[in-house]
């Protein structure tokens, strides 16, 4: 399963390297505005499906309840905390450090914000450290998972909503689906509080 995304991954990429270079505009915001959500949200109607039919899962996240919400809650403090270790470790500025974990997988939302608050290196630093959070769980999934079946959902962070929830429920089972979900729907609504805050700390 893994080399089959990681095949799609790069004929997309090098598809939409030539689509930009010597492409249509319009076949570009095409894919990039309507196609792509078109293909997430059926991925989500898939998932949706299965989850419904596996009345086990249900029964566990009727049982979890409220708790379900203390994951993401987790996964963030464990982001940034991994920010102030990388910050030690590397002798960098460690509230920045803290700004860019905070990002929680997001991207394009993590690189935009930190070179607004802390400059255009900090900017890239966290698009880059956030995308390849992403990739990372996509590449490392089948070997996380024998960890903990939780394990890719905390490393997934804020893309387990979206973009990492098709393999995180092929791999980690369909009672993950709205653990994932909603984690990653939490840290999506955070995000760019937590790493406004952090800003506002002294650096």
């Amino acid at each position: 399963m893994i080399k089959y995304i990681v095949v799609a991954l790069l004929v997309g990429g090098v598809a939409g390297y030539v689509n930009s270079n010597y492409g249509s505009i319009m076949l570009g915001n095409f894919v990039s505005d309507y196609l792509f959500n078109a293909s997430l949200l059926l991925l989500l109607f898939i998932m949706g499906v299965a989850f419904g039919m596996d009345k086990e899962s249900i029964a566990k996240m009727k049982r979890a309840g409220f708790r379900i919400l203390l994951f993401p809650f987790a996964v963030a403090l464990g982001s940034i905390l991994g920010g102030v270790v990388s910050g030690l470790i590397l002798g960098i500025n460690i509230t920045a450090s803290m700004a860019v974990s905070a990002g929680y997988g997001w991207y394009t939302l993590a690189g935009p914000l930190t070179n607004q608050l802390f400059g255009a290196e900090w900017g890239a630093l966290g698009f880059t450290v956030n995308f390849l959070r992403e990739l990372f769980t996509i590449m490392t999934i089948s070997l996380i998972v024998r960890v903990d079946k939780y394990a890719p959902i905390a490393l997934g962070g804020a893309t387990t909503m979206d973009t990492t929830l098709p393999i995180i429920v092929r791999y980690c089972g369909s009672d993950t689906l709205i653990t994932s979900f909603s984690s990653g729907f939490v840290l999506s609504i955070i995000a760019p509080f937590t790493i406004t805050a952090i800003a506002a700390l002294p650096h």
